[in-house]
């Protein structure tokens, strides 16, 4: 038979459906916010005093971070904003669409391209090389008719003067400038009175010449002639009179003719091409293609707080920087690096909120092999730095851009046996990386929550907050050793956390769709848990308290009158160096309940975490 066991007043009892409303207290976190400037005097003052103080002041600071005296800057004051246009302001509305004008614009003129830019002059350039190819070789046949003219100058005079004799009326009609140029070389093809053959052939050469000169001086005009066009007016030269006249009329109306579409080119080509806007994407969504641009367009507003220009600035050196750093190459890239790297940073679970999480595990880089490997030259930080953005990208891609969609991510750091500031390395490339993130990618991050934060970082921080803005910094939450798990569990659920972490997330029977019930259990007090039973099945249940230094027991108490109750795990001190989560199973045969037992005989409140399971009796049996 079961020892009974005395009630007392600081005895509690909570059935398994009544947990969650028996949650005494909630905890209460000191906060330093660093949203606002005037009230981060005190956290500069206190790192201004680990650079400076002796060796007895570090030694006091370090003593109150292991106390659990550590400050926790809390971001309260920052609320993730809506990203559905319907629930910005006028003001941002506006910012929105003149944005969204100017990003059009752009993409219109291929501004974000810079080979998009340059396409026109690349195609004009083989029409250039041609027409100065052809200009070449019109100034060449020049000279060779030049020198052909001067031979054969009397022949053209004599005909001219006879031409001019017969027909001087028709010298003395007004005709357009570019005709009366013409006229005298159609006039010298008039044949005078039965010249012999000689002459008759020096004319028809001196014609040829002139009217080679003509077509040379259309080609200086209008600057669009080619060679083949001199080519054929030539051709067109007829040597008997009627041929000549008609031809003349037909060369005036072809020259017109020409001239129409010359201006008509010239304008052309005055004007750019018309040629579709580009398409440009960031993180896989078009810009402006739809509603998902919004989102990513409010970002960058946010990041400039509306500032639609700097907005714009920023967007463009985005796409550039994408563009140089090869962001779509990066993506198809496999092992870049050695598997060690994937316990420094990975994804896991979601948030209250439905963030995802990523983890960022400095400890990792105490490993002095690993460190050299990563760190030791510049090449291999670049090529880190390169696998830290495609890790991000890749991460990027899984959200959901869709207007109330879940943009952003929460950032866990810990800094738990972190290297320290000593490491130069490490230094450069987490400044780098920091500087690359704010400045290519904006508002992605929902939360940053530092655990495990030794002594001297507050000195760190201090460095390093110069290159943040202070809309970032308002993101940042800073918890020590003795506050770490308590600091996540305000923000991921414990089915949600590690285990190492403080959660209950872990590979095993138990999953993340398995609620965790959370109680806090006060300083000197035992609190009892009880799983009411009526059917035959097999009971599963693990369970952990944050901290341990704790007792626990559970035992199997029958609801038929004279059963007697089984001790299930007879009460033990349970400490923090043991395992952290505790698991347990029973096969009941007959309807009772389950009683766990946790006695806080500490000056400490517990947090303790638990969840059960039943099995059928058809399967445990």
């Amino acid at each position: 038979m079961a020892e009974e066991t005395p009630k007392t007043a600081l005895e509690t009892t909570t059935t398994h459906e009544e947990a969650v409303v028996h949650v005494e207290e909630e905890v209460k976190v000191t906060d330093v916010t660093l949203a606002d400037k005037n009230n981060n005097t005190e956290a500069e003052a206190d790192a201004e005093e680990v650079t400076e103080a002796g060796t007895e002041g570090e030694a006091e600071k370090k003593k109150h971070v292991e106390e659990g005296g550590e400050k926790i800057a809390d971001s309260d004051s920052f609320k993730e904003e809506s990203t559905k246009v319907s629930d910005l302001s006028e003001a941002e509305k506006k910012g929105l669409q003149e944005l969204k004008q100017l990003i059009q614009e752009a993409l219109n003129k291929h501004e974000f391209s810079s080979l998009a830019v340059n396409l026109p002059k690349e195609e004009e350039k083989p029409e250039t090389l041609a027409a100065d190819a052809n200009k070449e070789q019109v100034s060449e046949a020049v000279a060779d008719v030049e020198t052909k003219t001067e031979d054969k100058e009397h022949v053209s005079e004599s005909v001219a003067d006879d031409v001019a004799t017969e027909k001087g009326e028709k010298k003395e009609e007004d005709q357009p400038a570019k005709i009366e140029e013409a006229a005298p070389i159609v006039k010298e093809t008039y044949e005078p009175e039965k010249p012999t053959k000689t002459d008759e052939k020096e004319e028809e050469e001196a014609l040829e010449v002139k009217e080679t000169k003509v077509e040379i001086a259309t080609v200086d005009e209008d600057g669009a002639k080619t060679v083949e066009a001199i080519e054929e007016t030539i051709v067109a030269v007829s040597s008997s009179t009627s041929t000549v006249q008609e031809s003349s009329t037909k060369e005036e109306e072809e020259e017109a003719s020409a001239k129409e579409e010359t201006s008509k080119d010239e304008t052309s080509a005055s004007s750019p091409p018309l040629l579709p806007p580009e398409e440009v994407s960031i993180w896989g969504i078009p810009l402006l293609s739809d509603e998902r641009s919004d989102v990513i367009l409010l970002k960058f507003l946010r990041a400039r707080d509306f500032k639609v220009k700097e907005a714009f600035t920023m967007i463009k050196n985005t796409i550039k920087w994408r563009n140089e750093f090869g962001i779509d190459e990066l993506l198809e890239q496999e092992n870049l690096v050695d598997d060690d790297l994937e316990k420094v940073v990975y994804m896991h679970g979601f948030d209250k909120e439905g963030h995802p999480v990523c983890y960022n595990i400095y400890g990792e880089f105490q490993n002095k092999e690993v460190y050299k490997k990563t760190f030791s030259d510049e090449e291999k930080r670049e090529k880190f730095l390169r696998w830290r953005i495609q890790f991000l990208e890749r991460s990027i891609r899984k959200l959901d851009f869709t207007p109330g969609g879940i943009s952003t991510l929460v950032q866990v750091n810990d800094l738990k046996n972190s290297p320290g500031p000593g490491k130069w390395e490490l230094r450069q490339a987490t400044k780098q990386a920091l500087q690359l993130l704010q400045d290519n990618y904006p508002e992605f991050v929902a939360k940053q929550v530092f655990i495990n934060v030794p002594w001297w970082y507050l000195a760190v921080n201090r460095m390093i907050s110069p290159f943040l803005t202070q809309r970032t910094k308002s993101k940042f939450v800073f918890a020590g050793p003795s506050k770490s798990a308590e600091t996540l569990l305000r923000y991921i659920a414990p089915e949600q956390l590690p285990v190492k972490y403080g959660g209950l997330s872990k590979d095993g029977e138990f999953g993340i769709t398995d609620t965790v019930t959370e109680i806090t259990v006060k300083p000197a007090s035992k609190h009892n848990v009880e799983f009411p039973v009526t059917e035959n099945c097999q009971l599963s249940w693990e369970l952990r308290v944050i901290g341990w230094d704790i007792s626990y027991g559970a035992e199997f108490v029958p609801s038929t009158e004279g059963s007697y109750t089984v001790i299930i795990q007879k009460d033990r001190k349970v400490t923090s160096s043991e395992e952290p989560v505790i698991y347990n199973s029973y096969k009941i045969g007959e309807p009772g309940k389950v009683v766990l037992t946790i006695d806080n005989q500490s000056s400490k409140k517990k947090k303790l975490l638990y969840r059960l399971k039943t099995i059928p009796n058809s399967s445990s049996e």
